[in-house]
This record gives structure tokens, sequence and C-alpha cells, in this order.
């Protein structure tokens, strides 16, 4: 049998007050704590940071991607009316990015159409080197900007402690708005092509429309608001990131920079007591 204390006795043996249960409570102290990795331990969200110009900018940056929309996503077509033979039919084209308008071709509904006179007509001109430019410089600077939030709202602590974070954040903008002024030129110069090469004047280099009995008559092409659009925004953002340099400059230790070297002399001559 069981005496009636022993139960109770045993219970006091494994209470707080035993030498055992100090001795484990001394071992889950001594225990080292649980690894933190630096990016969770560094990054402390402030959303405010958001208002600062220099964060403030970068939203306005984001804007990147209407240039990109409306270059990217912007189909069209040209259309012409050709009679022959007292017939009248209509021939359609299209063209979109990239804007590579020699492989776009003016075909005839009907192989027999004007006594099968009618051949092929291309148009004229690739421009889709300066179009994926423009489209390239717009993602990336997205991506970089979106990027850049992150530090500005997570890590502006480091950002600020670092020398080279905003340097980097110096020099980036710099290049950016020259490669957004370069691709924008150039943008704006391969648009005015492209105009040219899908009005009325196609009419004068189509070998089809200059034989006997037949004429041509231009009718309509899309309305390219949508691309003298993303000319526009193109300028915004060279605007934008431009403003961008004197942002970082002022709004850092860079500005500061050249004031600390130009006192450090005179601070180590008091160190030394001079």
């Amino acid at each position: 049998m069981v005496e009636p204390g022993a139960g109770l006795q045993g219970r006091a043996r494994l209470g707080p007050g035993c030498a055992w249960w100090s001795w484990f409570q001394t071992q889950i102290q001594t225990l080292p704590a649980a690894p933190v990795w630096p990016r969770m331990a560094g990054a402390r969200l402030v959303f405010g940071m958001l208002l600062e110009p220099l964060s403030f900018v970068k939203v306005l940056e984001i804007f990147a991607v209407f240039a990109f929309a409306t270059c990217g996503g912007f189909q069209g077509e040209t259309i012409l009316l050709v009679s022959c033979q007292g017939m009248v039919n209509k021939t359609v084209t299209g063209f979109a990015y990239p804007f590579r308008l020699d492989t776009i071709v003016f075909s005839a509904p009907d192989p027999n159409f004007c006594g099968g006179t009618w051949t092929d007509v291309y148009l004229e001109g690739n421009f889709s080197s300066s179009a994926q430019f423009f489209i390239m410089l717009a993602v990336l600077v997205f991506l970089y900007c979106i990027a850049a939030l992150v530090v500005h709202i997570g890590y502006k602590h480091v950002y600020n402690q670092n020398r080279r974070i905003p340097l980097t954040d110096l020099v980036i903008p710099v290049i950016t708005a020259f490669l957004w002024l370069v691709s924008t030129s150039a943008w704006a110069k391969v648009l005015a092509d492209i105009k040219m090469f899908t009005e009325a004047s196609i009419i004068l280099g189509t070998e089809s429309c200059k034989a006997p009995g037949t004429t041509c008559h231009f009718a309509a092409v899309t309305s390219m608001g949508a691309l003298n659009m993303s000319v526009v925004f193109g300028l915004i953002n060279m605007i934008l990131w431009g403003g961008n340099i004197w942002f970082v400059y002022k709004d850092t230790n860079l500005r500061n920079q050249p004031n600390r070297i130009s006192q450090s002399p005179a601070i180590y001559q008091i160190q030394r007591g001079e």
C-alpha cells in the first residue's frame, strides 16, 4: 500500500525549491539566444519616409510604367482603298511594337484582284532598336525605383550610415537622366519616321498602285496619340531623374563631405593640443 503522504512528498521533491530545478533553470538561462538574421534585425519600416523629397521623387519615378505601357502596348493599322476594273477593295495592314515595318505587308484579299497584277507591298523601315531601348530603360527604371523605395522605407538608417549607398544613389540618377535624354530623343525621331511610313506617303512607293487602270487612295491610319504620350512621359522621367540628383546631393551626407574633409586637419590639431 502507498502511504497517504507519499504523493505529496514526491511532488515536494519535484518543486521549484529542489536543487536540480535550480540547476535546470540556470542551464536554460545560459543557453545562447536564437540567431537573428541581419536583414530582419536591420529592417525598420517607416512609411512616413515616403513624404520626404528623396523618397517621394522615387514614387513619382515609378510612373516610368506609363512610358513603356503607352509604347509597348500600342497597336495600329493602315488602310488603303484600291480601285481597279470598276471595283473598290480595301486592304488593311497592322503594325505594333517593336515596329519592324519592313516585315509588314499589304496583301490583296483576292489573288485575282486587279487581274492578278497586284503584288504584295511591304512597308519601309525597321525601328525596333530605338523602341526596344526605350522600353528596356523604362522597365529597368521601374524595377530600380521599387528596390530603392524598399531601401528608403525599411533601411533608411543603413542608408544614412553607409557612404557608399548614397554615392551609388547619386551616380545612378546621373546615368539614368542621361539615358532618358538619349532614348527619348531617339524614340521621338523614330516616331516621326513611323508616322511618315504609315501615312499617305506609302502610296508613292507602291508599284501596284501605278499599274494602268489601278488607283489607290489612302483611307486611314490609327491615331498615334498614345505614342506621342510615351515621348512626353520620357521627357517627364528625364526631368524627374535630373531633380533626383539634387535631392540625393542635398538630403544626404554627400553635401557635407567636403566640409568634413576641410575641417579634419583643424580637428586633428585641436586633439593634439596645438
